[in-house]
């Protein structure tokens, strides 16, 4: 155990006074108390302009950190207790007052409640008192104590050895400290409303803790059923700080202790966790506002992580010293009068990384600079994309593949056990529903544009079997394969040059889906993914708005059709309701047998020959009118306008409800476990409630329908295409240049999705497999063209909805603190179960009919809005149409020019406008080359902004030379560096910013 104790004990002074500073050992010398006040001033902050290199506290600390450094284990999580000393009728007592993990939490007047987390916000002059108790006091470091009695001597017997407390007062100060603190444990609701019925039959007096009493080794009941323990990390430890006025002190008896293993204290603490650190500070009477600021500075200083390493890792007093040098060193001052001192200040949205804080101060102290690290060097590890392991070439035919194979292989089966938790539950119902509604979607599309070769039927066993083999053998198993826009603008195209040609189309499908095979496995032998480093942030942008585009315009066009489908009467006036009917009325030429089977009793009957003159067509139905030749006549037959409104109802509401569940999770209601459960089966509890609203109010809205048997849409066809048949010999050749422009789009389709699925924001952990995901779309394009299954490749919504609806968060979560994002749950299990549903869903057509086809539509809304609100090209859309005073605070806003960030914007808007003519119109064949003009059009770009601007607009663009050029300033830079390390500095520039995401 290190102990220290300095004899000059802190002297009591006036609430207004600066305490001494440290090596003054005058302090009402000849400068009096300005001289004071600049000596303090100068050591709390770390870096000076008078001075060659960083302050000696900073080379301490950072000497700490050093030692750290190398180790792997890190600071547990502190929760920090606030327990101060009460006058009560009965005597003195401990009560808490507040408590942090990372933000204070005061227990409010009344002690009925908690008060909201808040940024704890107090004076200066508490902090520099809180540095003069640390100097002076008792600082005990590596104390073997087992006890808080144990404690407790040792402080006092310390003490009083140096003569810094009385020995008379030893038994007083040990029955106030061991008193038993009274907590403000949190309760359930059902717990609080059964200990409000309990108080009515008891007596008050009996309810409250015996404050006489010496305080319990053994953790109390209430803290092992405290709620407020699901906060806190199982591995956390207690910081618990004692403050308080007693009349038989003198001088301030002060204790700073780091024990050397952290142990329990009993019911010192409101949960019960192991204590590391304890600060005692009691006093004389008329100073408890003094202690009380005091405390908290103390609990805010413990708070950072920066201050929780020197505290672990301190040899002595001067090592706590440092630290909380360097505290006040990057403290941030408001000015009196410019805001409100008792205007709570909320937890931020988003904190910034301690880590990379903390390896920022290693940098600085190891380099003994100011801290003059350049913006610009910010902007470019900021902007600058290292290429990955996935991408890097190995210079073998197929080396890409074997080592994507390698980087899987140890994976494979935690694939499947990682997807045992019930969120995959959710996303596989999300999913399958979204898939088999694609799946009808594209399946009708491509009938009505195939003449049926290709329908519903091929779209639900297409992507049954290719998803299914694509999600067991790929890198990327969290990527959904689908048809999609532009593919289907091919087939369409396709089938329209067979139709005027007179070729037959799926013979000719057949060879092109051959030669895209051929031509996807020379890529991969290549290793050509390795050309996905030039899909930056621009291309991925523009493809996936083109894409989440796509799927709102569908939506929305599906719901308008339904409008004509399901006409609504916009001249109807309430008035003329007398005059509104339908009846079937004889065309002349009608089928009077069939007429006389519907209406007629079995002959023979006695009623048969009343029937006879009761014939007549306006008993029959609809559909019964128009099967025998009739007519419907009325004002009222074209119109059914209940279902139409009911339809943009369900449309619209399961889109609403789905966003406003999702975002459930962050709301005030409820606990965060049921929050959570809400936000994880949003899309899912959107679906059945407007499933079951449907159903309660009884219309015929369109429902989900799905093929009933398995055969080929068009008789015609079988399931098999032989190559030779109807079409020349030479289409087999032929059939190589439009193969070409597949390959562009199915190459493009493919990687840039899985570029924009293995971002490094989604933090995943097993690896891409770029090579891998190619080499498995480009055998099912055999399987597929074999047997006239659609084409399928990487569908960027639906994917990109798989993995949000995947996202782990932290389960524990200080107050006020967002749950952080740990990364996705990745595993094969949910891709393979959605695509095994897609292919048995013709045995649940009795089921799935029941589903309204409004409600799917709302779900396509959902995923377009929510891929679109994903991507920082709509953040900079918004930026158009707002003032400059309105917009939000982006980091790149403060690096680049408004007009640079709009000029950047509106390029992006005018590719994704030409992509959308394109696909929309006879030029459609083209449309593979115009993705690959995106790279091309991004790298123009280079001339019209500056690498700076698009280091934080975009990313950089990867180039050998630019490279080279870089690693030889950065070499001669640090020579600089060496040679100047001893020069002064004018001034100390701003450190280097922290860059939070905006995506």
């Amino acid at each position: 155990m290190k102990m220290q104790v300095n004899e000059d004990v802190l002297t009591y002074v006036e609430a207004d006074a600066v305490p001494e500073a440290q090596g003054s050992t005058n302090p009402t010398g000849p400068d009096g108390p300005q001289s004071r006040n600049s000596m303090v001033i100068c050591q709390a902050v770390g870096r000076s302009i008078f001075t060659s290199s960083v302050s000696s506290a900073a080379v301490g600390v950072g000497f700490l950190l050093q030692k750290e450094e190398g180790k792997e284990a890190s600071c547990p999580v502190l929760f920090i207790q606030l327990n101060e000393l009460f006058s009560a009728p009965d005597g003195l007592q401990w009560k808490q007052t507040a408590r942090w993990i990372k933000f204070e939490e005061k227990v409010e007047d009344g002690g009925e409640r908690w008060s909201k987390p808040h940024i704890t916000a107090l004076s200066l002059h508490s902090l520099f008192e809180l540095r003069t108790c640390i100097k002076k006091g008792t600082v005990l470091l590596d104390l073997e104590a087992h006890s808080l009695k144990q404690i407790v001597e040792k402080a006092i017997a310390t003490q009083i050895d140096a003569h810094a407390l009385r020995p008379e007062v030893r038994k007083k100060l040990m029955s106030v400290l061991l008193r038993t603190p009274q907590h403000h444990t949190t309760k359930s609701q059902l717990g609080r409303v059964a200990e409000l019925g309990a108080a009515c039959y008891r007596d008050k007096a009996h309810n409250q803790t015996d404050t006489g009493a010496e305080i319990s080794e053994a953790p109390l009941k209430e803290q092992l059923k405290n709620q407020f323990r699901k906060k806190i990390p199982p591995e956390a430890e207690v910081s618990n700080i004692l403050v308080g006025e007693v009349d038989f002190l003198e001088k301030p008896f002060i204790a700073f202790i780091r024990l050397q293993e952290a142990v329990g204290l009993g019911a010192l603490t409101e949960v019960a966790f192991p204590s590391r650190f304890l600060f005692i500070l009691l006093g004389p009477k008329a100073k408890v506002k003094a202690y009380h600021e005091i405390g908290r500075a103390m609990a805010m200083v413990l708070t950072d992580e920066l201050f929780q390493r020197v505290a672990c890792q301190a040899q002595d007093r001067e090592d706590l010293i440092a630290g909380i040098d360097e505290f006040l060193d990057e403290l941030t001052v408001l000015p009196p009068g410019k805001w409100d001192p008792t205007t709570r200040i909320p937890p931020p949205k988003c904190l910034p990384s301690p880590q990379k804080r903390i390896s920022m101060h290693l940098r600085e102290w190891k380099s003994h600079c100011n801290g003059n690290v350049s913006a610009a060097d910010d902007r470019h590890t900021h902007g600058h994309q290292t290429v990955s392991e996935e991408l890097q070439r190995t210079g073998r035919l197929f080396g890409g593949l074997v080592k994507d194979i390698q980087r899987k292989a140890p994976w494979y089966w935690s694939d499947f056990y990682d997807a045992l938790n019930i969120q995959c539950f959710s996303a596989i119902l999300y999913i399958y529903l979204a898939t088999v509604t694609n799946a009808i979607t594209f399946g009708g599309m491509l009938g009505d544009a195939t003449d049926n070769m290709q329908g519903v039927l091929e779209s639900f066993l297409g992507t049954a079997i290719a998803g299914a083999v694509f999600c067991l053998f790929a890198g990327q198993p969290l990527t959904i394969l689908s048809s999609t826009g532009p593919v289907l603008v091919f087939e369409r195209l396709l089938f329209s040059f067979s139709k005027d040609y007179s070729l037959d189309y799926l013979e000719f499908r057949f060879w092109i889906g051959l030669w895209v095979a051929f031509f996807g496995l020379i890529l991969v032998a290549t290793e050509a993914s390795y050309l996905v480093q030039y899909f930056t942030r621009f291309t991925e942008e523009g493809f996936c708005a083109l894409i989440s585009f796509i799927f709102i315009y569908d939506a929305v066009k599906k719901m308008l059709s339904l409008a004509e489908s399901f006409p609504v009467n916009w001249d109807y006036k309430i008035n003329d309701v007398t005059l509104y009917g339908c009846i079937c009325n004889s065309s002349g030429t009608g089928n009077a047998s069939m007429l006389t089977e519907m209406l007629l009793p079995p002959p023979g009957s006695a009623a048969m020959q009343q029937g006879l003159e009761a014939a007549n067509w306006s008993l029959l139905t609809r559909t019964e009118c128009l099967r025998v030749g009739g007519h419907l006549v009325g004002n009222s037959c074209n119109y059914v306008p209940d279902i139409t409104f009911m339809a943009f109802i369900l449309f619209l509401g399961t889109f609403l409800c789905s966003m406003t569940l999702k975002s459930f999770k962050t709301s005030r209601y409820f606990p965060t476990a049921l929050r959570k459960l809400v936000s994880d089966f949003s899309i899912i509890l959107a679906i059945l409630i407007f499933c079951g609203i449907d159903a309660i109010l009884g219309l015929e809205t369109p429902k989900l329908i799905v093929p009933s048997e398995f055969k080929p849409t068009n008789s015609q066809r079988g399931w098999v295409v032989f190559p030779f048949g109807v079409n020349p010999w030479w289409v087999c050749l032929v059939s190589a240049v439009p193969a070409v422009l597949v390959i562009i789009l199915i190459f493009m389709d493919q990687q840039i999705t899985a570029v924009i699925l293995n971002r490094k924001e989604y933090r995943l952990q097993k690896g891409a497999g770029f090579h891998l995901d190619l080499f498995c779309v480009s055998l099912l394009m055999i399987l597929t063209s074999v047997t006239g299954l659609p084409w399928y490749v990487s569908a960027t919504v639906i994917s990109l909805a798989h993995m949000d609806s995947l996202k782990k968060e932290s389960t524990t979560s200080a107050p006020g603190e967002q749950p952080k994002f740990l990364g996705i749950r990745e595993q094969r299990l949910t891709g393979l179960v959605v695509f095994i549903l897609t292919g048995v869903s013709v045995f649940l057509a009795p089921v799935l009919k029941y589903i309204p086809m409004p409600v799917l539509y709302g779900v396509f809304l959902y995923m377009g809005v929510a891929a679109l609100n994903s991507i920082q090209f709509m953040d900079r859309i918004q930026l158009l149409l707002m003032p400059a005073k309105h917009q939000p605070d982006f980091m790149y806003l403060r690096h680049v020019p408004l007009r640079r960030v709009h000029l950047f914007t509106l390029i992006q808007m005018l590719c994704l406008a030409a992509l959308w003519i394109l696909k929309s119109t006879v030029a459609a064949i083209i449309f593979p080359v115009m993705l690959l003009a995106l790279v091309g059009i991004r790298k123009a770009m280079e001339c019209i902004f500056s690498q700076q601007d698009l280091s934080w607009l975009d990313d950089i663009m990867p180039e050998k030379d630019r490279k080279e050029k870089e690693e030889k300033l950065q070499r001669s830079q640090e020579k600089e560096e060496s040679d100047s390390e001893d020069s002064e500095f004018l001034y100390q520039e701003k450190g280097p910013e922290i860059n939070i995401s905006v995506n």
